[in-house]
């Protein structure tokens, strides 16, 4: 017990304590404002401009003035995929992103691919995020540093992992100062390489057409073409992130269509506003690519090289730095959405149920442990190469994309009758569905080659584990519709009965007592209760039912969702109360929520052995056939930590096993 607690201390420490769910102010305290959450999600998407415009630009290959035909394509992209996910924001209120849309509107099996493709693309956001923050916080340290820079990466991974555990605005406050250091600086930067240039604007055309007849003579109009395609292709990893909005959305703050609708327009046009800003001055300043350098240092660099002293170099090595911690934090989106997409994926059944469960601090505990150690492998296997993860990076957000864009074209069309603005909207899902579909196209072909199979590998065997897990929750369910029987039984014999022959109950203290832990009125319980009887004939007269409704990611979303939750254990628990009173036994029911099963039903053991001192506790357990390792996995073992709970505190437990 002094380890435990100590565990406990610890972890309170690191952590925090536990948060009430049942306070109604707990929502909007936990949850995100707009600005928070442009900050927590868009720091991935913003930050893609410290390396996707520069991608784009030098796949130019000397021909860096068609960066103007870049970068309008780039802003306008991501201003057509913010506004085609603004509509799914409004049909999808509650979130899902695309795991959602895709198994709502296309089937459930594509749903699983698409989510099993965003799963690992947030892996490699945390894991490529880190690691080239590290290489840009490295460039600053003495060659001597270099060996320390993969540990570094890993304690980065550690940290947020333990900052997301204890809440998500905990994790997000700290980011607020260098997300707008970054904001500010590259404001600066693109607005002094603008207004340089705003007075000789006749000369800037005139060069700028120069430029592009020579690119249209020495290239020809299919060359040019191709190359501006290509550029716009690599530039990929500039639109990772803007789904982030649509897939946390129930971290926003209420009304939340409206908190994520602001939160889009402010991530779409800042991102769209930047990337193009940068690609433009890069053309403006004649900026080339030099070795050991980024080209926004070599912008940076030439926008305050007329500034002197000591300011230039400050701005350069502020602004340079900020881009370097944005990049550490730009992680922290992957450990906000990635868990979201897990505990969606195992409500429906395609992962292990755990992954939906909520922590003390209501956070999706296991979702980001996982996304965590997942990232630590990757980052471990690569040893932090950013040249060898960039290449993994951005293949799977497309095929979130893709089938996102196309699932919205599907139901616009299916509701063109009811929906007025259905062809405005068919068009921007449509128009996105190309681009997206065509990028993620062009993206396989490039990059397939350099790496980018083990990453379709990779998503490949995810989805296979998925449909294995599917398929054996669903051998399970149908095992257990058998004890479904009980239920209709126990019913009838209920509606067969005579009330006015049996007399009502009376409730009897020293009357030896089953207090019988449910979960739902449900072959499962009836099951275990009829075993008591067949068991123990005639020794049991009093009967307690003790129902604990857990609080997951599915019924997390407010306070009328756990009134709900509440509504619904009373009512389930209720049944066992009627039945067995219609039978001639007494009985009663305890009853609580929470997000620890074990924890609340020591919470009610006190009353309930107050009540019934001569009792004893009993508690149903799924047997296995043939038992492996994967049933362990993905079903509930609480009943023997709720036995080994109750044993330390001198109260008897049974557990009766339940074959199937």
């Amino acid at each position: 017990m002094t380890i435990r607690n100590g565990l406990r201390q610890a972890k309170k420490i690191f952590i925090g304590g536990s948060r009430d769910f049942r306070d109604s102010k707990i929502f909007h305290s936990i949850s995100l404002t707009a600005f928070l959450a442009w900050v927590g999600l868009g720091s991935d998407g913003l930050s893609s401009s410290c390396y996707g415009p520069a991608e784009a630009f030098k796949a130019l290959q000397g021909h860096p003035t068609l960066g103007i035909f870049v970068a309008i394509a780039t802003g306008l992209t991501i201003l057509i995929i913010a506004s085609s996910y603004s509509h799914i924001i409004e049909l999808f209120p509650s979130g899902g992103g695309g795991y959602l849309v895709a198994s709502k509107l296309l089937s459930p099996e594509i749903g699983v691919v698409s989510g099993s493709a965003l799963l690992i693309d947030y892996v490699l956001t945390i894991t490529i995020s880190i690691a080239s923050g590290a290489d840009a916080i490295f460039s600053f340290l003495p060659v001597s540093m270099i060996q320390y820079k993969l540990w570094f990466s890993v304690a980065g991974v550690l940290m947020l992992l333990i900052m997301n555990l204890r809440g998500i605005k905990e994790a997000v406050m700290p980011l607020v100062p260098v997300f707008l250091l970054f904001v500010l600086t590259h404001i600066i930067a693109i607005a002094v390489a603008f207004s340089s240039h705003a007075m000789n604007i006749g000369l800037v055309y005139h060069e700028t057409g120069t430029e592009l007849t020579h690119s249209f003579n020495t290239l020809g109009l299919f060359g040019t073409l191709f190359l501006i395609l290509k550029a716009y292709s690599l530039g990929a990893g500039t639109f990772t992130g803007i789904e982030a909005v649509s897939n946390g959305l129930p971290v926003l703050r209420d009304p939340k269509i409206q908190t994520a609708k602001k939160t889009m327009r402010y991530m779409a046009w800042s991102l769209s506003i930047t990337v193009m800003g940068l690609m433009i001055a890069y053309i403006f300043l004649n900026v080339r690519d030099t070795p050991g350098k980024t080209l926004n240092a070599v912008l940076f660099e030439s926008i305050t090289a007329s500034w002197g002293g000591y300011t230039g170099v400050s701005f350069v090595w502020v602004t340079l730095l900020s881009e370097a911690v944005l990049l550490f934090i730009a992680a922290q989106t992957g450990f906000l959405d990635g868990p979201r997409v897990l505990a969606n994926m195992a409500l429906d059944n395609w992962l292990p149920k755990k992954f939906a469960m909520l922590s003390d601090r209501l956070v999706t505990e296991r979702g980001i442990i996982f996304m965590g150690a997942a990232s630590l492998l990757m980052m471990i296997g690569s040893r932090g190469s950013v040249d060898f993860l960039i290449v993994l990076y951005s293949i799977n957000v497309f095929i979130t994309f893709s089938l996102s864009q196309l699932g919205m074209v599907k139901h616009w069309w299916q509701v063109r009758d009811t929906e007025k603005q259905w062809v405005k909207k068919i068009a921007i899902n449509g128009i996105g569905l190309v681009l997206t579909t065509f990028i993620l196209i062009s993206v396989l072909v490039l990059k397939f080659d350099e790496g980018g199979w083990i990453t379709m590998l990779i998503t490949g065997v995810l989805v296979m584990i998925t449909f294995f897990i599917k398929r054996h929750y669903n051998k399970t369910y149908e095992t257990l519709k058998r004890l479904d029987i009980i239920v209709e039984a126990a019913v009838m014999s209920g509606n067969d009965l005579n009330e006015k022959d049996i007399p009502e109950p009376v409730y009897n203290p020293k009357g030896k007592t089953a207090a019988i832990l449910v979960n739902g009125f449900n072959g499962l319980g009836l099951h275990t209760l009829f075993s008591i009887s067949r068991l123990f004939s005639g020794v049991y007269r009093n009967f307690v039912f003790v129902e604990i409704g857990p609080i997951d990611a599915g019924n997390f979303k407010g306070i009328d969702e756990i009134g709900h939750l509440n509504e619904y254990v009373d009512s389930e628990s209720g049944k066992y109360v009627k039945y067995m009173k219609e039978h001639g036994y007494y009985a009663e029911a305890f009853t609580s929520i929470g997000t620890d099963v074990v924890d609340e039903i020591n919470k009610l053991v006190p009353a309930v052995t107050k009540r019934f001192p001569d009792i004893v506790f009993f508690g149903g357990q799924l047997v296995f056939t043939k038992e492996s390792l994967m049933d362990r996995w993905l079903h509930n073992y609480t009943v023997f930590a709720v036995q080994q709970s109750l044993y330390n505190q001198g109260i008897p437990f049974l557990i009766l096993p339940i074959r199937v």
